[in-house]
């Protein structure tokens, strides 16, 4: 299973002194890649929470070592893990509680709308009991 390192990947970058990170204009749009090894490329043309979740993503397959491009189910289960990575239950419950749209939400947790969706969506029974109780608490 792979450690959770939390919501900042660019403190966990830092700590992994064999993985160079890499600026470059990704002719097919891409956001970021890895060789699954020492190295993660990242578009040059994103906005800052762009760079943030494509960093995440990436540290997802460097970890679980994937080389090349990845089939649909592996690439969504390493989607659902980067988003419970830089989105927490508890930050989520909170943001829920005021946020009064999807965008609001995602920017508040500074997340693209795709990572907040992919949260959403790969939530545990757990943990949708838990949001479905917050409309009972105050604030």
């Amino acid at each position: 299973m792979c450690s959770n390192w939390g919501i900042d990947p660019w403190l966990h970058l830092r700590g992994l002194k064999h993985v160079r990170l890499s600026w470059v204009d990704m002719p097919d749009g891409a956001r970021g890649r890895t060789n699954g090894v020492d190295v993660i490329w990242l578009n040059k043309g994103q906005q800052q929470v762009e760079r943030r979740c494509a960093l995440a993503h990436e540290l997802v397959h460097l970890e679980r070592e994937h080389r090349g491009c990845q089939p649909l189910s592996i690439e969504a289960d390493v989607c659902e893990e980067t988003a419970r990575r830089l989105i927490p239950m508890d930050l989520l419950s909170k943001g829920l509680r005021w946020a009064r749209s999807f965008d609001e939400l995602a920017d508040e947790l500074w997340v693209t709308p795709d990572v907040l969706r992919d949260r959403l969506t790969g939530l545990a029974d757990a943990e949708w009991e838990t949001l479905l109780t917050l409309e009972l608490q105050p604030l």
